[in-house]
């Protein structure tokens, strides 16, 4: 697949507008861009996945019931700092009233917006500051206002994540875009916290669904930072088919092309979720390989990348492989332990079950970097999977100390 990064995220494909807003909506009135809208100049097919947590936030409720009457959107409505959640009946109302107020002011139909949330669980959303965001935005709505967007879905993100690629689909340019936000409650069980992908593409609704579904596995679904999954985990993506290519549909050589250029944009943004962790100084990359199956390596990554004790290691730049090989064997994944090698970036740590002798200055200097890369090769069998992660410093427990105040 020959693809192309291009300028912008979700108002990169043709035909989508978005922004920004300051809401106000904690009513501290310090400026902070907290309302976000995205916009397709004509109805898109959609698709999502959402979180698995029982307890479900009421945009997540509201924007499902949605999709499942029609696939369709033109719009989609998120703000941050108020999750929506755990809010009963009156939390439902206000999410449907974000809708219907979106839809008024873009004179479309209700059931054509998604509503999203994110930030304090429990409090009610203060909608009379939620109603003038949405005028505010609708009014600002720009083919430029994606950086704007990815800003205001920020929580205790320290940077905004975006990107967007050009790729050819049967001799059609197709651009695809995306937004997402996330830095702490995030845990493979979907684990995406918040994203939104745009693309010109015209696909079905049916294939749409199946590459959303097929590259979150292998991106969104392959992170973790903390081991919470959150109330308001959402994923969305809008085809409006602006390209004007022919139709998409599954089992094609078409399909193929957009999902694996679906799953390039999530798994840029995954990665930068993970690299952004709360408090988090460096990346972590999982790579298992030779593992008895793509489903055992990926117990096998997300079990090392979600270990307490790796992250805390990754972050005191100490080369403490047991503890990786100790995730290894409570994962839940088969494999002989006398087979396993294991490196440390390039440094390799063990031989088939056995410790090596390796120079540890040159062990600090790899897990000093911004990147660190564990590898593991099970020698189980032919399958193989990447979890990304990031280490545990002291400044996750004081974000998370003082996160309602």
């Amino acid at each position: 697949m020959h693809k192309k990064q291009v300028d912008g995220s979700i108002c990169a494909p043709l035909g989508f507008k978005a922004t920004g807003v300051a809401a106000d909506i904690n009513g501290k009135e310090n400026s902070k861009k907290d309302l976000a809208l995205i916009w397709s100049e004509v109805p898109a097919v959609a698709a999502g996945v959402f979180t698995q947590n029982i307890v479900k936030a009421a945009p997540i409720q509201v924007t499902l019931d949605v999709l499942k009457k029609n696939p369709i959107l033109q719009a989609v409505v998120v703000n941050s700092r108020n999750a929506n959640a755990c809010t009963g009946e009156q939390g439902i109302k206000d999410a449907k009233r974000m809708c219907l107020l979106t839809a008024h002011a873009l004179d479309i139909p209700e059931e054509w917006v998604a509503v999203s949330s994110t930030g304090v669980i429990g409090l009610p959303l203060p909608m009379s500051r939620i109603e003038k965001g949405i005028q505010a935005a609708v009014q600002t709505l720009s083919h430029d206002g994606d950086s704007d967007a990815a800003i205001a879905i920020m929580t205790t993100d320290t940077f905004s994540k975006q990107f967007a690629i050009q790729i050819d689909i049967g001799g059609t340019l197709v651009t695809l875009g995306g937004i997402s936000k996330g830095s702490g409650m995030v845990h493979p069980n979907m684990a995406t916290i918040l994203g939104f992908i745009t693309t010109d593409a015209k696909i079905s609704p049916e294939a749409l669904q199946a590459a959303l579904k097929q590259g979150n596995e292998k991106s969104f679904n392959m992170i973790t930072v903390d081991g919470d999954t959150s109330t308001n985990d959402m994923l969305l993506i809008l085809a409006n088919g602006l390209a004007q290519n022919a139709e998409i549909h599954i089992d094609t050589p078409e399909f193929e092309l957009f999902a694996h250029a679906l799953e390039y944009v999530l798994v840029f943004l995954a990665k930068e979720v993970a690299r952004d962790g709360e408090g988090a100084t460096k990346l972590l990359e999982v790579q298992i390989q030779s593992a008895a199956s793509e489903e055992e390596a990926k117990i096998a990554a997300r079990a090392v990348c979600k270990s307490l004790l790796v992250k805390a290691a990754i972050f005191g730049c100490d080369a403490n492989w047991g503890r990786i090989l100790c995730a290894l064997g409570y994962s839940g994944a088969h494999f002989d332990p006398s087979k396993v090698n294991l490196f440390i970036g390039q440094v390799q740590v063990m031989e088939k079950g056995s410790p090596l002798i390796f120079d540890e200055e040159t062990a600090l200097k790899v897990l000093s970097e911004n990147e660190v890369v564990i590898r593991a090769d099970l020698n189980a069998g032919n399958a193989q999977a990447t979890s990304w992660g990031c280490d545990l410093s002291y400044d996750y427990v004081k974000i998370n100390g003082a996160y309602r105040t």
